[in-house]
């Protein structure tokens, strides 16, 4: 057990996070006395495992009364131990807010159906969905049109972005942001959430919500738009393309 806990412990402060199917992962969230150990021996160094079960990956993070003696205090404060100046740390919140709180909604949902639809109550928990299919991500350039002016500009932008990027909580592809494997797992959602919700990052949301709203009246209304087209044009065979999925991301 020893030599799987320093393999583990080694892995985690190399590559920053270990995929939740790892085996030793594995170990670490299904072996009570193994993970036991782990915890002790995080500890003796100031640090703790941190996983849930909505993300796909583990890391370790620094135990609460750590916070103070290796960021400072008064205005020796640092907000962050990544480098990440203040618009950067912005930026981040922002990512988290449109790409996890959906994602979790999700999550939650298909859930609180499962159990809904389950007719053996005996039966096997089906582990909670991960990846694509709950976690869907947004567009560079609508991103950059809605908060790219606060955060600095065109290279402030593109500066923080590439450092979110090397730090493992965004992927960037074609101008396409998806989910990191740090950005379900370094930030608290239990803290986070009601803040956004409720406080900063509200009319975000609601602005989000309104976008998903309009997307789902297209979606249903296409229905009756094709139907009025065949009545009057006979029947067809090219249906117009459904936007619904891009004014989502947008």
């Amino acid at each position: 057990m020893e030599t799987e806990i320093k393999t583990l412990t080694a892995r985690l402060l190399a590559h920053r996070v270990v995929p939740r199917g790892d085996a030793l992962a594995k170990k670490a969230l299904l072996d009570d006395s193994f993970r036991l150990e782990l915890d002790k021996s995080l500890a003796a160094v100031g640090l703790r495992l941190v996983e849930n079960p909505y993300a796909e990956h583990i890391a370790v993070a620094l135990l609460p009364e750590m916070t103070e003696p290796v960021f400072g205090s008064g205005d020796a404060w640092l907000n962050n131990n990544l480098g990440l100046p203040r618009d950067g740390v912005a930026l981040l919140v922002i990512l988290w807010a449109l790409i996890i709180l959906p994602k979790r909604e999700r999550q939650i949902a298909r859930v609180e159906a499962g159990k809904e639809n389950q007719s053996d109550m005996f039966g096997a928990q089906k582990p909670l969905e991960t990846g694509e299919t709950v976690s869907t991500g947004l567009s560079e350039d609508a991103l950059y049109a809605d908060f790219g002016k606060a955060l600095g500009g065109r290279t402030r932008f593109n500066a923080n972005l590439g450092r979110l990027v090397n730090l493992g909580f965004i992927v960037r592809r074609s101008r396409w942001l998806d989910e990191g494997p740090m950005l379900d797992l370094m930030i608290d959602y239990a803290q986070l959430a009601p803040r956004i919700i409720e406080g900063a990052l509200a009319d975000v949301l609601l602005r989000r919500e309104g976008r998903d709203a309009l997307a789902d009246k297209r979606a249903e209304a296409a229905p009756e738009e094709e139907d009025a087209a065949e009545a009057s044009a006979g029947p067809l065979f090219d249906l117009p393309p459904d936007d619904a999925a891009q004014e989502e991301t947008r």
